[in-house]
């Protein structure tokens, strides 16, 4: 089955490939995975905690998160090397496809004063990254169950590109960006 965003996609990359001159397909942006990743530090204290998170990712994403490590101790923080400090999924096809689908027409226009999200949020590569402040926006998440709100921020990993493609590609896809002054 094809994703109602996958078709867009493939319509939004040819027009970039018309728009910059591109000849060869393969020299063409293309969107190979977004990174989901969430800090949650609360869950070195809490395992009903980190159980709940993980679920809720899961959730979210549609997939199942990797529990991330801390890679050294940090004394002022209380973390010791190898505690639970953050939940990490990778998407690829048809997944990503709805989860970026999901982000755009359902949770974006949720966001109260919501005016678009903004250009600044490019790397020099062309990666897009947004930001969640609470993952209780999304609609699987029941609020009753989640114990305590956590943050998040996806990635955008566009290969081949520059800020200027990815940009048009993303519009093209619907992504409401904010209007530049």
């Amino acid at each position: 089955m094809k994703q109602r965003l996958f078709e867009k996609y493939e319509q939004a990359r040819k027009n970039v490939m018309d728009e910059f001159k591109i000849t060869n397909i393969y020299a063409a942006p293309s969107i190979d995975k977004i990174v989901v990743n969430a800090g949650v530090g609360e869950m070195r204290r809490s395992k009903e905690f980190k159980k709940q998170a993980i679920e809720d990712m899961a959730k979210i994403t549609g997939q199942q998160p990797s529990v991330r490590q801390a890679r050294v101790s940090v004394a002022s923080f209380s973390v010791r090397e190898g505690m639970p400090v953050g939940l990490k999924v990778t998407l690829r096809g048809d997944r990503m496809y709805s989860f970026l689908d999901r982000v755009i027409s359902v949770v974006l226009p949720r966001l109260r004063d919501f005016r678009g999200v903004g250009v600044k949020s490019f790397d020099q590569a062309g990666n897009y990254t947004l930001g969640f402040r609470e993952h209780t926006i999304f609609p699987e998440i029941d609020m009753s169950k989640s114990p305590k709100p956590f943050g998040f921020e996806m990635t955008i990993v566009i290969s081949k590109s520059d800020v200027k493609k990815s940009k048009k590609l993303l519009t093209a896809m619907n992504m409401p960006f904010a209007k530049e002054e």
